[in-house]
């Protein structure tokens, strides 16, 4: 009886030390609030099961916020996330401080040699991939054709701003809340300043010359900036300088944009069942004024690893599993073929069954389009397209997204808020050692 009893006890104990070692391992998870990051977060049944002995845990986050918070932990080591949503502008900046975790060792199955190059070059730091991209993108024109169709015009696939403005006038119609165009207006050096540095440079604008000078006493942000004011003041929704992307899409979605130029991203939900006008949507290439160079960026939102997170090899199988081949046929059997993310491998757009999603052509094309070492019409001592990759942007970027959000919302003219961006920028940039 006590020897039954013993190994009655034994049994249970071995059970709840079992039961204990199934979470033995939390890791929180921080996200931005984008549509593909809340579907990751509805399909976690299948990691859930193949990995009982980690625990994830969300902090999920608006673009800004998500941006202010991590760059504050790691640049204090606070350890608060395991894993981190960043961007292409990060990932080269934190890489070289030594504050991310090299992915270089994912299994040989998660097949780096898959990624589109463009979006792994911008991941990867003296050999080392510091981010592994859940979505990759570039931006695009996503317009109505029954609105167009009505108007008597055709969009050209690789359409100038002159026929943007020519589309967004004839498309807009006060009376049954339909704007002729939605561009963000939110101020922040990824929301706004995405898309109007991207912009800027199909005007043949740069942020600084060679010498790190400042450009936004020139003609060309002049240019820049007035066409977009008067585009979003005779055409765009009330209360722009408040949207960014999500606000857009929710726009786009109930019918009250004939155009949004925005994140190749976008497609699928804008063609979704969210969408009262997911048939009637046409894409084309991002803008130009014949210089050579188009309006449209080059972004992969990725997933990295604090150098301070103390669940290193739990993370590293989570990042696995949200950026594999899998994972992009577990969201195709779920979701269907036009809801995976997309510009991140070059198998996703090799498959005949995603050659078939009406916009995979046009976003390969836009990101191949983008060339973060070349972005401008004249030289420039920096890479990237829609930012200037050196740590001072994120707060240039967001200060000066601030002064054209204002200029949006009509509380100063372009002329005003190009003299304050100029004089913003020339201070910090000489603190910072830039110029004397």
């Amino acid at each position: 009886m006590n020897i039954s009893l013993r190994a009655l006890l034994g049994a249970t104990v071995s059970f709840t030390l079992a039961g204990a070692a199934l979470a033995e391992t939390t890791i929180t998870v921080a996200t931005v609030n984008n549509g593909d990051m809340i579907r990751m977060q509805g399909l976690m049944d299948d990691f859930n099961a193949k990995h009982p002995d980690i625990t994830v845990e969300w902090v999920t986050l608006e673009e800004n916020v998500l941006r202010q918070n991590v760059t504050t932990d790691i640049a204090t080591g606070g350890g608060q996330y395991d894993v981190l949503t960043i961007g292409t502008y990060e990932v080269p900046i934190w890489g070289k401080q030594g504050w991310l975790t090299s992915l270089n060792d994912l299994p040989a199955e998660w097949d780096a040699d898959d990624l589109l190059p463009a979006i792994r070059g911008g991941l990867t730091v003296d050999g080392n991939l510091y981010a592994a991209p859940f979505y990759g993108e570039s931006s695009m024109v996503m317009y109505r054709k029954d609105l167009m169709e009505a108007a008597g015009l055709t969009m050209p696939d690789a359409p100038t701003w002159a026929d943007i403005e020519k589309a967004a006038a004839a498309m807009t119609n006060r009376d049954a809340e339909i704007n002729g165009i939605c561009l963000r207006g939110k101020a922040g050096w990824g929301e706004n300043m995405a898309f109007l540095t991207a912009m800027s440079n199909s005007f043949g604008a740069r942020w600084f010359d060679e010498t790190w000078t400042p450009q936004f006493d020139k003609p060309e942000w002049k240019a820049t900036l007035d066409f977009y004011l008067n585009l979003m003041n005779q055409y765009g929704p009330p209360g722009a300088s408040n949207n960014g992307f999500n606000e857009n899409l929710t726009l786009f979605n109930q019918g009250k944009c004939g155009m949004w130029i925005d994140a190749t991203v976008a497609a699928s939900f804008v063609t979704g069942k969210d969408s009262t006008v997911a048939d009637k949507v046409g894409f084309a290439l991002a803008p130009d004024n014949g210089l050579g160079k188009r309006g449209n960026w080059l972004w992969a939102w990725s997933l990295a690893i604090p150098s301070s997170s103390d669940a290193q090899d739990a993370a590293k199988t989570f990042v696995n599993w949200a950026t594999s081949k899998d994972y992009l046929a577990l969201v195709a059997e779920k979701e269907g073929w036009a809801n995976v993310p997309p510009g991140t491998r070059t198998s996703l757009y090799e498959n005949p069954e995603y050659q078939k999603v009406p916009f995979a052509k046009m976003t390969l094309d836009s990101i191949n389009s983008a060339d973060p070492n070349a972005p401008t019409v004249q030289p420039v001592p920096y890479v990237g397209v829609q930012f200037v990759a050196i740590p001072e942007f994120q707060g240039l970027g967001t200060s000066v997204g601030e002064i054209f959000s204002a200029a949006l919302a009509g509380q100063k003219t372009a002329d005003e808020a190009l003299a304050e961006a100029q004089t913003l920028v020339a201070d910090e940039m000489k603190a910072a050692g830039y110029i004397q």
